[in-house]
């Protein structure tokens, strides 16, 4: 995995010293690749590359380029097909230097051009120039495993792996945009292509970029369309997608460098350690998160993890996070340079940091969620369409009534705070329903939650609103939970749960592979009729039959926690002190963005039991972080 960054001059009139920018650039991405650094420069264009070493440790380094040294390649990623691709290209009678998969990928542009993009298996972000053509080549993988960001202003075009590469300009100016204010107190964080800049963009999942003569154009490569094949029998299913994940994670084991997995408990990350131990005589390296302090009610899933490893006899590894958290969230805010406010961050930050200090590589079972209906608003989801054939007086009059009454639990469980958000949301129609489960922001909340209530926020939302509803009303899923699976492939996974995976792996210079992520196996998933995914009201029916032999019985059928802490407890315990000081009002004036009477009211409803409010609470504290740290 490494680090990329790229200044492209516009205007050759302008004068940019593209020598010492480059290098700041670069510099300021070292942790994504502290083994190795390459630059290429000349007067139109300079890349940057930070390695860290995983494949062909020799002779890899970058940038890369074609046999005439016309075309160069910055490259962050892997490419698990590459040895198949390097025999296709040898055929055709292209040279190769290095046995890297950085190689393979200039050559297949080379050969095939933009079409090269449908031959890549694996994750990527990347950038080809080709100095012929002066073409700047920019690309992000189908799914979003890997970022990559860029900006236009003072006459050039820059990119990088992560913000803070862009940033480190002097020149460039930090104006929030409004429009990612509101979306990230929605959803926790900034869908794409907005950032917290103005200026700068996040390119989408599945999309290329080119720059030529100073034009930039945008096109997209890759999409997904769910077409459920109902013709074929439940067993059918099983066989296909268990041998796709088999090889997707057979795949993943390619490296020089020691290889482990994050263990969660769960079913898919328990999944792929089962494959991996499977493929290797050797033990797996497995790595577990649990929670200590004042969690409530809070059960972590450290025993499902210990039947596993026992299972399969790997090398486990446990870690107790505990509740002091300061210091952390000031190195989390610095990983991500933009708010970012999923608590999930917490265990995510101390297992890579775990995992990093015994292997190079980890694999995860993130996407097996989206891929096989793991979540409880899925489930939630399908309920609601039951629910709403209750004649509406009976739902609203009196359910919704009755439900909104309840206190929220003591102990820091959210069952109760989920029946509140479901009968709240329930009612609407299905793309606004999703919506409703999705934001953070309960509506009581929203008209008075910022300082100014102009028509520029009441926009601002609109456009939030606007711009998640249109991947569920897309045409690519006719079912209206496929419809859910779509959106939440388009939004959530790339730019919440991926994203915070990217950045503290990368903080720690860790590499992380996600075999439910391949495409082939989220292309076939997408074959799958709903009704087989959540059957019965049990979640992920079908890839539990699937994987049933090879895990251990009560890692099948206990509760899904997540890979989450027990911030609502928290929050209201060991956190509180800090919480009421980060968000006095001393604090908050320092922007005044807030209404100071809507975040109180915030507070005392979660410390008072009215209303569960630890998401918003945390992308308050997150944000309060962010700014002091990067506006101030």
């Amino acid at each position: 995995m490494c680090g990329i960054t790229g200044i492209y001059n516009k205007d050759i009139r302008n004068h940019i010293e593209l020598d010492a920018e480059i290098k700041i650039m670069t510099a300021s991405l070292t942790h994504r690749g502290p083994d190795d650094h390459g630059y290429y420069i000349d007067d139109k264009i300079a890349l940057g590359h930070r390695r860290l070493n995983i494949i062909d440790l020799e002779t890899g380094r970058q940038p890369i380029f074609n046999e005439d040294r016309s075309m160069c390649i910055v490259f962050n990623g892997e490419i698990y097909n590459y040895k198949d691709l390097n025999r296709e290209l040898l055929n055709k009678g292209h040279r190769f230097t290095t046995t890297s998969d950085t190689e393979t990928i200039i050559h297949a542009y080379e050969e095939w051009g933009e079409e090269c993009l449908k031959k890549l298996r694996g994750m990527f972000a990347f950038c080809i120039w080709d100095s012929r053509k002066e073409t700047l080549f920019l690309v992000r993988d189908r799914l979003g495993i890997k970022p990559l960001f860029y900006a236009e202003y003072n006459g050039k075009f820059v990119f990088a792996s992560e913000i803070k590469a862009i940033i480190s300009d002097m020149h460039f100016n930090k104006q929030m945009d409004r429009e990612a204010l509101t979306s990230y107190f929605m959803f926790s964080y900034i869908p794409a292509p907005l950032t917290i800049y103005k200026k700068i963009n996040k390119l989408l999942p599945g999309h290329f970029l080119i720059v030529k003569k100073g034009k930039v154009i945008i096109k997209e490569y890759w999409d997904l369309y769910f077409e459920p094949d109902r013709k074929k029998k439940e067993e059918d299913f099983i066989n296909e997608f268990m041998e796709l994940l088999e090889e997707s994670v057979r795949m993943r084991l390619m490296s020089d460098v020691p290889l482990g997995a994050f263990l969660s408990g769960g079913i898919d990350s328990s999944a792929v350690v089962a494959m991996m131990s499977n493929e290797d005589d050797m033990p797996v390296n497995t790595f577990t998160i649990g929670f200590g302090g004042d969690s409530g009610g809070f059960d972590d899933e450290r025993k499902y993890a210990r039947l596993v490893a026992e299972r399969y006899k790997t090398n486990h590894r446990e870690h107790e996070v505990l509740p002091d958290v300061e210091g952390v969230i000031n190195r989390i805010v610095n990983s991500f340079d933009e708010p970012f406010a999923d608590d999930a961050t917490i265990p995510s930050y101390f297992v890579c940091k775990m995992a990093r200090e015994n292997v190079t590589v980890a694999l995860s079972g993130l996407g097996g969620d989206e891929a096989f209906c793991g979540y409880e608003r899925y489930l939630g989801f399908h309920i609601s369409r039951i629910y709403n054939k209750i004649p509406g007086i009976i739902r609203e009059g009196y359910l919704k009534v009755l439900i909104e009454k309840l206190p929220e639990s003591s102990s820091g469980g959210n069952r109760v705070n989920h029946l509140k958000r479901f009968v709240r949301s329930s009612s609407l129609n299905s793309a606004e329903r999703y919506l409703g489960f999705m934001s953070r922001l309960n509506q009581s909340y929203k008209g008075s939650f910022f300082a100014e209530n102009s028509n520029d926020y009441v926009e601002a939302f609109d456009s939030s609103n606007k711009r998640f509803l249109r991947y569920f009303e897309s045409p690519n899923a006719d079912d209206p939970l496929n419809k859910v699976f779509y959106c939440d492939i388009k939004t959530y996974l790339p730019e919440d749960i991926l994203a915070c995976t990217d950045r503290l792996s990368m903080h720690h210079s860790l590499e992380v592979r996600v075999p439910f992520l391949d495409h082939k196996l989220i292309e076939y998933s997408a074959t799958i009729p709903p009704e087989l995914k959540l059957k019965w009201f049990r979640k992920k029916y079908l890839l539990k039959k699937g994987v049933k032999s090879l895990l251990p019985e009560p890692v099948l059928k206990h509760r899904k926690q997540g890979f989450v802490g027990p911030m609502t407890r928290w929050l209201q315990t060991d956190l509180k002190r800090m919480t009421l000081e980060k968000l006095s009002d001393k604090n908050l004036k320092k922007h005044g963005i807030f209404n100071h009477d809507t975040i109180n009211n915030i507070l005392n409803d979660h410390y008072n039991g009215r209303e569960t409010n630890d998401s918003l609470i945390w992308s308050i504290l997150i944000f309060q972080t962010w700014f002091d740290s990067y506006m101030n």
